[in-house]
């Protein structure tokens, strides 16, 4: 299957651990992480260090992780703005004057927002396009779903190949136009595209159904995680869990 372009191909502990246990580790950990109030700096800390490990354990390159994270800029900016426009208190910071409530709204935003998407990021990077989707499969998510997302992925890089041509072409027959008249000309290749895309869809489907397709895609993977690779994958999910209710009971 093509759209392997996240994963990174190594052979690390990391990888080898099944597709569904990283799914749910992610959700887990994910869930701890916001449930954990902004002024828990200690615990920020300690999720932080346990990413780090992971990363590390799953011998990604910090540059790659790095360049990834770049995903987040938006919410960066959000957060650097915040506190400028939020209302409440003010706090003297290398002489500006900022919102209190501002300051712990960026730093809830940064730190979260960064947490998640490297845990995101050492999901990505370790398992690749079609084990994502059997685990998801192994997670009863509806078949016709995983389905959607498996062509979704299939194809994707047909698309892309197309918008390519489509550039390649256009500039080929001296096409030269302004700002304005670039963006008018990608409107218009973007269109062209999606109805060869919904036709090709089309003789797929008649294909498939030419071939004895039912409305549901033979499984797969037909192998499941044992107890140890569950426990081995959710072990840095389950200690933020202690982490955040930790927090909460003690409101430290």
């Amino acid at each position: 299957m093509s759209g392997d372009g996240l994963l990174v191909a190594v052979d690390s502990r990391v990888h080898r651990i099944p597709a569904q246990v990283k799914i749910v580790a992610l959700f887990v950990f994910v869930l701890a992480v916001v449930s954990t109030p902004a002024s828990a700096f200690w615990a920020f800390g300690l999720y932080a260090a346990m990413l780090v490990a992971a990363v590390v354990v799953a011998k990604l390159p910090a540059l790659v992780v790095s360049r990834r994270l770049t995903v987040e800029t938006p919410f960066i900016v959000f957060a650097l703005l915040l506190p400028f426009v939020a209302t409440g208190p003010r706090v003297d910071v290398l002489g500006l004057e900022l919102s209190q409530s501002g300051v712990l709204g960026a730093w809830n935003v940064l730190a979260k927002g960064t947490l998640g998407v490297i845990a995101a990021i050492l999901l990505s990077a370790t398992t690749g396009p079609r084990d994502l989707l059997s685990g998801l499969e192994r997670l009863r998510l509806p078949s016709t779903l995983v389905a959607i997302l498996s062509f979704m992925v299939r194809y994707m890089s047909v698309v892309s190949d197309d918008l390519h041509r489509m550039r390649i072409a256009r500039e080929s027959r001296g096409y030269n136009g302004g700002r304005a008249g670039h963006l008018k000309a990608v409107a218009g290749g973007v269109g062209a595209l999606f109805v060869r895309s919904f036709e090709r869809g089309e003789r797929v489907h008649l294909a498939m159904r030419s071939r004895g397709y039912t409305g549901r895609m033979p499984l797969l993977s037909a192998s499941g995680a044992t107890s140890a690779q569950w426990l081995q994958g959710l072990a840095i999910s389950l200690t933020a869990v202690v982490i955040a209710v930790t927090v909460r009971v003690i409101g430290l």
